[in-house]
């Protein structure tokens, strides 16, 4: 008669309780609850400093709350975050369009060239190429989405040549003992092996974006938007409205950012599972 087979019963270890001074040890894992916790916490200290603060030029909450309603009822700052918020997006997605397709053809040698000329773009200033641009496009709308997305693909270029270099050997050498042609590996291996990553790509540049509106949309002050409101109170002086659309440009900009890693998260939930801190 055979022998029957030992049970071994494993008992999950009951998971430690947090210390309050390892929130300041090095590589520490919380929950979610404490990290709430901690956020609250740093907020509720940020507008303790803030109303206390010595800095006299700096405006207090409730000027700054008082300017933002009159900047949204009075002033049509609604209208004109609606207006800048739909500039972004049309040049995120014409910036993500123009930089994925160049950085997945650095797979050719005759591309790298090109792509590596691209990136130190970034090292250039806008100053005269709103000249060029008028030339090229004319005026209006479209000089605003050129200026935006020419200043967006060369940081979007870098960062995304970056990830597809930095692709370990081992993916291109078990996809093609698959059996899987060149195209098929990059299509694999390239283009749908870094999609998460282009996503976290994605949500830099669209805080970029954000950053050089206010320089585009000062060039085409006519066309109205945020940047332009935002240049014209600084003229002024109106520091608690400066205050206000600063604030209200970061709101929409971290609702966006959220957006774009809820998209990330839905379409590549196996992104995170290796991550220590998730």
């Amino acid at each position: 008669m055979a022998a029957s087979p030992e049970i071994v019963e494993t008992v999950s270890a009951p998971k430690r309780r947090l210390r309050f001074w390892e929130i300041f040890a090095p590589n520490q894992v919380v929950s979610r609850a404490t990290m709430q916790i901690i956020v609250a916490f740093e907020i509720v200290l940020f507008l303790l400093f803030w109303l206390n603060s010595p800095l006299e030029v700096l405006p207090k909450p409730q000027e700054v709350f008082a300017a933002f309603q009159r900047l949204w009822f009075e002033q049509g700052l609604g209208q004109e975050l609606i207006r800048s918020f739909k500039t972004n997006l049309q040049a995120l997605f014409l910036t993500a369009l123009i930089s994925l397709g160049l950085a997945y053809l650095t797979v050719m040698p005759v591309f790298r060239p090109i792509v590596a000329a691209i990136s130190k773009g970034r090292f250039l200033s806008m100053v005269g190429f709103t000249f060029v641009f008028t030339l090229l496009v004319g005026g209006g709308q479209q000089l605003k989405l050129s200026l935006l997305v020419f200043g967006m693909v060369v940081f979007f270029v870098t960062s995304m040549a970056s990830v597809v270099i930095d692709i370990p050997r081992e993916k291109f050498d078990h996809a093609r003992t698959l059996r899987m042609g060149e195209w098929k590996v990059v299509w694999e291996v390239v283009v749908r092996g870094t999609f998460d990553r282009a996503f976290e790509v994605m949500r830099q540049n669209a805080a970029i974006g954000w950053m050089m509106l206010t320089l585009v949309e000062g060039n085409q002050r006519g066309l109205g938007g945020v940047g332009a409101m935002l240049l014209n109170q600084q003229k002024h002086l109106k520091l608690p409205e400066v205050f206000a659309i600063q604030i209200t440009i970061l709101l929409v900009g971290l609702f966006q950012d959220y957006g774009i890693g809820l998209v990330r998260r839905l379409t590549c939930p196996y992104a995170d599972l290796s991550l220590e801190r998730r």
